[in-house]
């Protein structure tokens, strides 16, 4: 496997131009600025890249959508805003190798012809914005970012916006709002950000591993991409890893991968007296798997769907034994709870209500009734949104009864956690 994410890890200052420079970067651009903007799109499009925020859409038919006729400005929108617990990929591309990331911005800011980028970034990440920034000093002043780059005559401006701290603002519409100066509140959709976004211009969001993908791509050719992974998700992808393993951190594995072999060989297998119970495999927001799926299910979007979960943000956290899920999910429930924008009543309602039930449920007062009102609220509140945030907890609440009630029964029957 070629490591297209990670291949400048291992060297330091990498984060410095010349030794970016040196290690290959910006290389690509040669060949992009070659290319028509419309020829890099199929590029993409070919290499079958999909987006790596969560959602998986494909990346070249989402710029495919940018109408060229429109006589408005195109924006591109990085989304640096990495708030899903469990998931800490984003930030190690950023801390380690920011030139890649802003030669991915430039790849496809000239493929849906923009010539202002934005870079929303977590607000918590003030290394990263101090990565970020010098990288971006030197792009321009050896002339990747700018005036007239490289004497193609095309022109392109990089921003960074630090966010404040709204969990909401990684989902596109409302990191759009925030970065129009408004409260960071998801939009209906339609209209899409591709044809109404940023001041209400055509505009792609784009995650970082998304973009910082790009240079790989379009220097090796999209069949050198296409080789790695499976047929319907091809290529790399990073996973953070955390929980009772003996290697957590970042790592980048193939599409297709078994996630069991993924824990028990890559980070380690679990820590000396743990037993695995569940992993969340994409973050926190998705249904978790009990040991037997672990031992089933692969490290692609295909194969996590066939059992009921997504691959999400790549954020795996492992679960032991030992560990209450009950509490798993009171802490869960008050993080969504505390993040609702409140826009929408069935999520502002009703992650509090979870949390509510949660809280009491751990602390020994839950009561029979409160399962099965848990799965009702979880149902009420999936796809009754302008966004997922509800479903983000209505998920992993129905997926946690479903999969382990006899633990929560458990709960309610002891008045306390069957754990201590």
């Amino acid at each position: 496997m070629d490591r297209v994410l990670t291949a400048n890890f291992d060297h330091p200052d990498v984060d410095k131009l010349p030794v970016y420079e040196g290690r290959g970067g910006y290389r690509s651009l040669k060949k992009v600025f070659s290319l028509k903007p419309e020829q890099v799109i199929e590029e993409v499009k070919s290499s079958g890249l999909r987006g790596r925020g969560g959602a998986g859409f494909g990346t070249g038919m989402k710029w495919g959508f940018v109408p060229q006729n429109s006589g408005k400005p195109i924006y591109l929108c990085v989304n640096a805003d990495e708030g899903e617990p469990g998931t800490f990929k984003d930030r190690e591309l950023l801390l380690r190798d920011p030139h890649r990331l802003i030669e991915g911005v430039i790849i496809a800011s000239y493929a849906i012809r923009c010539h202002t980028a934005y870079l929303y970034l977590r607000g918590e990440f003030f290394e990263p914005y101090q990565k970020l920034e010098a990288a971006i000093r030197e792009a321009y002043t050896k002339g990747y970012l700018g005036k007239n780059i490289l004497g193609t005559g095309y022109d392109l401006d990089l921003h960074i916006h630090r966010g404040a701290g709204g969990y909401i603002c990684g989902e596109e519409t409302a990191l759009i709002e925030s970065l129009e100066g408004k409260r960071g509140y998801p939009r209906l959709k339609p209209p899409f950000p591709a044809v109404q976004g940023l001041f209400g211009c055509p505009t792609v969001v784009n995650n970082v591993e998304t973009l910082s993908a790009l240079p790989y791509i379009l220097e090796k050719g999209a069949a050198s991409y296409k080789k790695m992974g499976t047929e319907k998700s091809p290529g790399t992808k990073l996973f953070s890893i955390s929980g009772p393993v003996q290697k957590p951190g970042v790592y980048e594995i193939e599409l297709g991968y078994p996630l069991r072999k993924f824990i028990h060989e890559d980070a380690g297998g679990m820590l000396p007296g743990k037993i695995l119970k569940a992993v969340i495999p994409g973050g926190s927001s998705v249904p978790i798997l009990d040991a037997s799926e672990v031992e089933q299910v692969n490290l692609d979007y295909e194969s996590m769907n066939q059992f009921g979960t997504f691959l999400g943000s790549g954020g795996v956290i492992v679960i032991d034994e030992d560990f209450c899920l009950v509490k798993a999910l009171k802490v869960l429930a008050k993080f969504y709870a505390h993040e609702s924008c409140g826009q929408c009543s069935p999520c502002r309602e009703g992650t509090g209500w979870v949390h509510k039930i949660m809280t009491r449920m751990e602390a020994g007062k839950g009561t029979p009734a409160d399962l099965d009102l848990l799965l009702n609220l979880a149902d009420n509140m999936t796809g009754q949104t302008i966004c997922v945030l509800a479903d983000s907890i209505a998920m992993p609440t129905r997926s946690y009864i479903k999969k382990f009630r006899q633990e929560f029964e458990d709960h309610v029957a002891l008045q306390k956690c069957s754990k201590m």
